[in-house]
């Protein structure tokens, strides 16, 4: 990756990207709500989402994974329904690493072909690929029917009388059968059988899970054991280290650029330091972003872990959710980020993905407007990556009532759906914006706006960034607790960025402190023009350290002035 490039990451998730359907039922399996393909992230389809400044595309659940879908046709093996939330499976139940899943093919047997064209297309395209990494569990019923040979598959050789052993890939409670606290036979003529029982992946170790627990999914073991106060046996190598490398090392031959490492912090930064250098030796320009929402263990995970990029969740996303609802000060956003403590290059900034509920559902602001302020703070404050979720650039609501997935805000990962705004835009793969309303067309003009300014303007991927909150303290024409703004440069090239999160229009006056003037080394002059970046619009200010500089703000509404110095 070059010094110079901000990664503007577009994740989607597959298997809905292309389902036309806009009479999904409830519950309804691939046969009744359909399914989309690979197939359908033509040249065309990623040639639009290029247009939004993309730089990587994140294929969420490519990975076979448990499915209630019978592929038996195709020697997978079936899963028990009563282990596999939804009709479709969550994509973070991987029941085969070696192999692609089966619902996003257009012919099944050809589906890891189809994969590495779709790699290949999205690279013609000008455009990286991320896909998952799920190193902490896998499927209950997990079994590889592609698994290479040479290679052993997970489970194959493990004591199970031991309930731990580093020799072992999985933990084991010995002499007991699974008595799930959930409904075990889910429609099946026969209860789901396990025995012995097997820890649950989320650190569950016991032979009771709960509909609360990862009930779908079995803990892998890495050498750590977590019924003996977390001793680690890391000497000789574990074996699931050695089998997660191979896997690792196989998708990375098939040349995806970047892998999302689901849950890093579940599984010991020992390992990622010892993995990720072999898989870089091998592809030097891959990169790792570890899914990690402990702030004690950020520095731990990038710099022994040797991961690129870690989310920023408890930090920035959850600080701007809560000053676009009104529950915080615009403050909290520059506590937010002097905690990172110098990482904060380091970080992915998003304010939706797969885990968090629709900016425009009722349970966050209920109006994609509202974030506005937060996406231009989220996408320019800083040179590192920024990440939207597919259909958030249209405000998707994701108030859908799936089926596994109630109507929860988020758009479902367990069921065959399809997306609303999605669908919309695609409109069977023309994208000439018809079926789109007025509100969609503007929410999408703003973000493509923003998105491209971000990953373009040289101030932004490249440049300083000054932090204007404590000269404003207070101060009668600016509300510290609903604006927020500072400053990026770069050369002779200034970025004055302001926005405002309240719900009517502000005129502001922002003083510039005598520091950033010498930090930033910005000549003081009476009349400077400047250019709004959002609007096209010039307009004369002041850069002065004794005299604010005055602008208006519309409602939920930002200004990025751009001033040749």
């Amino acid at each position: 990756m070059k010094n110079e490039e901000k990664l503007i990451i577009y994740q989607v998730f597959t298997r809905l990207f292309g389902n036309n359907n806009s009479g999904c039922i409830n519950n309804g399996d691939i046969h009744t709500n359909g399914c989309g393909k690979m197939a359908d992230f033509t040249p065309k389809a990623l040639k639009e989402i290029k247009k939004l400044g993309t730089t990587h595309i994140w294929y969420t659940g490519v990975i076979e994974h448990a499915t209630q879908t019978d592929y038996s046709a195709y020697h997978i093996h079936p899963d028990h329904p009563a282990i596999v939330k939804g009709k479709a499976g969550s994509p973070y139940a991987i029941k085969d690493y070696y192999d692609i899943d089966p619902d996003i093919a257009t012919r099944v047997p050809e589906r890891m072909k189809e994969f590495e064209q779709l790699v290949a297309r999205t690279h013609k395209a000008g455009l990286k690929v991320i896909i998952d990494f799920v190193p902490n569990h896998v499927a209950r019923q997990y079994h590889s029917d592609a698994q290479p040979d040479g290679t052993v598959e997970l489970g194959a050789n493990d004591d199970m009388t031991c309930s731990f052993s580093p020799y072992n890939n999985f933990y084991y409670i010995p002499q007991s059968e699974l008595r799930g606290q959930f409904d075990m036979k889910a429609g099946a003529d026969e209860a789901y059988k396990e025995y012995p029982a097997k820890a649950t992946g989320n650190n569950r170790f016991d032979a009771y899970p709960n509909i609360s627990d990862w009930y779908e999914t079995i803990k892998l073991n890495y050498g750590v054991d977590y019924q003996n106060g977390g001793t680690c046996s890391f000497s000789p190598i574990p074996d699931t280290w050695l089998k997660m490398l191979d896997i690792l090392l196989f998708w990375s031959s098939k040349q995806v650029d970047a892998f999302r490492c689901d849950m890093a912090e579940m599984v010991p930064v020992e390992f990622w330091e010892w993995a990720i250098p072999q898989v870089k030796e091998a592809y030097p320009h891959l990169l790792f972003i570890a899914e990690v929402y402990n702030p004690d263990e950020y520095h731990n995970y990038l710099q022994r872990g040797r991961f690129d990029y870690l989310y920023d969740k408890v930090g920035l996303y959850d600080t701007l959710r809560n000053v676009s609802c009104g529950y915080d000060s615009a403050t909290a956003i520059t506590r937010s980020w002097q905690n990172l403590g110098g990482i904060e290059k380091r970080m992915l900034n998003f304010l939706e993905n797969h885990d968090e509920q629709r900016i425009a559902s009722d349970f966050f602001v209920g109006n994609p407007y509202k974030a506005i302020p937060a996406l231009i703070v989220s996408a320019c404050m800083n040179t590192n990556p920024m990440m939207i979720y597919f259909g958030q650039e249209f405000g998707e609501m994701g108030m859908d009532t799936e089926g596994f997935s109630g109507r929860d805000g988020r758009t479902t990962i367990f069921d065959y759906w399809s997306v609303d705004t999605i669908r919309r835009w695609r409109n069977e793969g023309t994208f000439d914006g018809k079926l789109l309303t007025k509100e969609q067309k503007s929410i999408y003009a703003l973000y493509r706006t923003i998105l491209t300014i971000a990953s373009q303007e040289k101030a932004i991927t490249q440049g300083l960034f000054f932090d204007l909150m404590y000269a404003n303290q207070n101060g009668w024409r600016f509300n510290e607790h609903k604006q927020y703004t500072f400053l990026r440069k770069y050369n002779n090239e200034l970025l004055f960025i302001a926005v405002n999160f309240d719900n009517q229009p502000v005129d502001v006056a922002i003083n510039i402190p005598s520091h950033a003037f010498d930090f930033l080394q910005i000549p003081q002059m009476d009349v400077y023009k400047a250019t709004d970046l959002l609007t096209g619009k010039v307009e004369e200010i002041c850069l002065l350290p004794y005299k604010a500089t005055e602008f208006s703000i519309g409602t939920h509404g930002g200004k990025i002035l751009k001033i040749k110095l």
